[in-house]
Formats: C-alpha cells, sequence, structure tokens
C-alpha cells in the first residue's frame, strides 16, 4: 500500500465541516501515516509503481478478490509492460476476470503467451484468480497524469462502449478505439 510519512504542499487537510471523517478516512489504518487507498510496489532502481486502488474488487465464484493482486501478477512476468484488469459480467462465475496486457518492446503477442500468462496467473495467486480473458493492448487508456481511466476498460469489457463518458482527459483517444476494435467479450 501506498502511506506516507509527511505531508505535500498540495494536500488535502480537511473535509468540509467534517474533520473527524478526514482523519477517520485517512490517518486511522495506518497510524502516523495518511494512507493514499493505492496499491504500490517498488522496482529494482527504486521507482515506486502505483499499482491501483486497493478498494477495487471483483467477485468471482464468490472469492473476493482486489484487481491489483492480479495486475501485479502479470506484471511480474518478464515480457509483460503493464496490465490493467476488470470484472465482466460471467454467466457461471457471476464477475470473470478481463485482462488488457501491454508487452515489452519487441515481444510477440501469440496464443502461447496468453496461455502462459494464465499459467503464471495461477501459479502466483490460484486457480480462482486466472484471467479469463486477456486482451492485447497496444497502450491502456491514461490521463495526461498517467491515470488508468479504468471505467473505460470496464465499459469495453462489459461490450458497453456506446457510453463512455468523457473521453476529452484522455493522453491518447486512439488507444480506447483500439481496445473496442480488438475487444474480446463481443456477447
Amino acid at each position: 500500500v501506498l502511506a506516507l510519512a509527511d505531508s505535500w504542499p498540495g494536500q488535502m487537510r480537511t473535509i468540509f465541516g467534517d474533520h473527524e471523517r478526514f482523519v477517520e478516512t485517512y490517518f486511522s489504518q495506518y497510524k502516523g501515516y495518511y494512507f493514499s487507498g493505492d496499491g504500490c510496489r517498488r522496482d529494482a532502481d527504486g521507482y515506486y509503481w502505483i499499482t491501483g486502488r486497493v478498494d477495487d474488487v471483483i467477485n468471482v465464484s464468490g472469492h473476493r478478490m482486489g484487481t491489483a493482486e492480479v495486475e501485479s501478477a502479470l506484471v511480474a512476468h518478464p515480457k509483460v509492460a503493464e496490465a490493467a484488469v476488470v470484472g465482466y459480467p460471467h454467466a457461471i462465475k457471476g464477475q470473470g476476470i478481463y485482462a488488457y496486457v501491454t508487452l515489452n518492446e519487441g515481444e510477440e503477442y501469440t496464443e502461447e503467451l496468453r496461455k502462459e500468462l494464465v499459467q503464471w496467473v495461477r501459479k502466483e495467486i490460484g486457480p480462482i484468480a486466472s484471467p479469463d480473458l486477456i486482451q492485447w493492448a497496444p497502450g491502456l487508456p491514461k490521463t495526461r497524469s498517467g491515470k488508468i481511466m479504468r471505467r473505460i476498460l470496464r465499459k469495453i469489457a462489459e461490450n458497453d462502449y456506446a457510453a463512455l463518458g468523457d473521453t476529452s482527459t484522455l493522453a491518447d483517444p486512439t488507444v480506447v478505439e483500439d481496445l473496442i476494435d480488438n475487444r474480446m467479450n463481443r456477447a
């Protein structure tokens, strides 16, 4: 998790009219630390990577799991540069796991690699976390500040891409067109 010991100039100081709620929400989970609600990992070079909201949970066959767990397992594979995971309606499981995966430069998208990634996640987390659908993504829809727009990914995975909402803040809107054109869930 991303928890910070020190403050910074643009940090929120309170919730207007409800300071107690502010303290309870952001400072009670880890005493003495500001809890952002995000997960993160530190790479070998010392850089921190935001892995996603720790409260972004999907329910697969009655098992609740964080999407960040599956994403972390996918990006631990040496051929994967980036991954985003969302839930989508599944006839048997209730929610299935839909993964968007961007490979490292020079790697090829193959069916063999898709199967390898499913096995990789099974080994890292367990069978319940196996992605049902893996979509190769040349990039992920991000804001100019680098935040992945999971709302858009969720809509595409649900095959409900007609009303994606505001996409004006995306750094590269063409990524969305590619994801829609190559979506795996065409129900």
